[in-house]
């Protein structure tokens, strides 16, 4: 008898990924789990049991997340596709001021105002940017010739 190819992943840590995909999606999307709930006709509650993989999020369900999120249902499977590396991601967790940070950016009308915005945030986190060194070793903002 041959035996058949092992699942690399089981139903419930399907219904994580899925359930964690959501969780990433809403967040970069600017949306709070009541108002994915609420666009979808159903609790906050239900959107924390389905991020958390406590539900498992049917077909439909999905196609309609997937709708509202503005991605396809097989975006949730595909972590190639992510918008956030899962490193990157993990770094800034669930982190409140980011979640005001990117609800606040998601409402920002002029595009060129958020390329500026990205651009600077790129600049402000680039590891190869060293802030220069006073004399007693304490950090100083360079000079803008403004006195």
């Amino acid at each position: 008898m041959i035996e058949p190819e092992k699942i690399a992943l089981t139903a419930s840590e399907v219904d994580r990924l899925v359930g964690d995909r959501i969780r990433r999606r809403r967040i970069l999307m600017g949306l709070t789990q009541d108002q994915l709930g609420e666009s979808l006709g159903i609790s906050y509650q239900q959107i924390q049991k389905y991020e958390t993989g406590a539900n498992r999020v049917s077909a439909g369900r999905l196609y309609l997340i997937g709708e509202r999120l503005e991605v396809a249902p097989g975006w949730f499977f595909d972590p190639a596709k992510s918008d956030a590396s899962s490193d990157d991601f993990e770094e800034i967790g669930s982190s409140r001021l980011l979640m005001e940070f990117v609800r606040s950016f998601a409402r920002i009308q002029d595009e060129r105002v958020k390329s500026v915005l990205v651009a600077l945030v790129k600049a402000m986190a680039d590891e190869d940017t060293v802030m220069p060194e006073t004399t007693n070793g304490e950090a100083h903002a360079p000079s803008n010739g403004m006195g």
